[in-house]
């Protein structure tokens, strides 16, 4: 099979595929190495694919058609990160990313895609894991998150829980 060819079955596999595809098992499907299957997705993302890295493999973007997508800006300390994160999924929303603004190197943004406790959860536990720092450390606790609702009503709940909290600065 030819480069061309296997980027193109890549892509099929993801849009058919309802959860992530881990780039091990993509290369199992063609033969290849792990790594000719990053650099594929590198291509495919350089090609203008959306194509996102999750915890448990890829991910091709669909059509936002059954959301909206919202920002909102707070700010706390590491030890709210986990009820930061609850306050989102619990009231109906999906964490896509965060966001800060670096004094140095400008924007920095990372994906998440949570939409459970679970995913908060082990999210939270690969941090304290790793002893990996939150971005939001990198900006003394203020940042940026990109979330999907279903609704406003959904929106209004979050807004009212990161209020609550009393870490919600700003949402659009």
């Amino acid at each position: 099979m030819k480069n061309e060819q296997r980027r193109s079955q890549i892509l099929i596999k993801l849009q058919e595929s309802s959860s992530p595809i881990s780039a091990t098992r993509l290369a199992e499907a063609f033969g290849v190495t792990r790594q000719i299957i990053v650099a594929d997705i590198a291509l495919l993302r350089a090609a203008g694919q959306q194509i996102r890295a999750e915890h448990y493999g890829y991910v091709l973007e669909k059509a936002q058609n059954d959301g909206i997508i919202k920002r909102i800006a707070v700010k706390h300390g590491s030890e709210q990160l986990r009820d930061e994160l609850y306050a989102i999924v619990d009231n109906g929303g999906k964490a896509i990313d965060v966001i800060v603004e670096h004094s140095v190197y400008g924007r920095i943004c990372a994906d998440l895609n949570l939409s459970s406790r679970y995913e908060v959860d082990e999210f939270v536990k690969k941090v304290t894991e790793t002893e990996a720092a939150p971005l939001s450390q990198l900006t003394e606790g203020l940042h940026l998150h990109t979330i999907s609702v279903k609704d406003e009503g959904a929106f209004e709940r979050i807004v009212n829980a990161l209020n609550k909290m009393e870490i919600l600065v700003e949402y659009d």
